[in-house]
């Protein structure tokens, strides 16, 4: 259900050789934009922002707009501070058991399952 990923200008290429392998092709079916990240959300201001991180509220008991960003941040430093400045929400994925997170993919996976259902 994801038409469109907004990349910040420091991630790396979409079509890096070890990104396209991963993604199976699926790189194919949506539109990967490069842009400044903030100035993109502020641009969108009615479109609400929904950050991943640690300590968020459970996915499970959020009502996300199916209209809206979810952000996703590097695994080792997360989302930044001036992203969670204009964030609505933020949100997690419950933790089971003793694992500290989950890898950026996963978590994005799980948590646009949850959204789309």
């Amino acid at each position: 259900g994801v038409n469109n990923i907004v990349c910040t200008v420091d991630t790396v290429d979409a079509f890096n050789p070890k990104v396209v392998q991963s993604a199976m092709g699926s790189i194919l079916r949506v539109n990967v934009f490069y842009t400044d990240l903030i100035d993109f959300i502020k641009s969108h201001v009615s479109t609400p922002v929904y950050s991943a991180v640690l300590d968020g509220t459970s996915i499970h008991n959020v009502s996300i707009d199916q209209d809206c960003f979810v952000v996703i941040g590097n695994e080792s430093v997360g989302v930044s501070e001036a992203i969670l400045k204009l964030t609505a929400k933020k949100i997690s994925i419950p933790r089971i058991g003793k694992a500290e997170s989950l890898n950026a993919a996963i978590a994005t996976a799980v948590m646009l399952a949850v959204i789309q259902q």
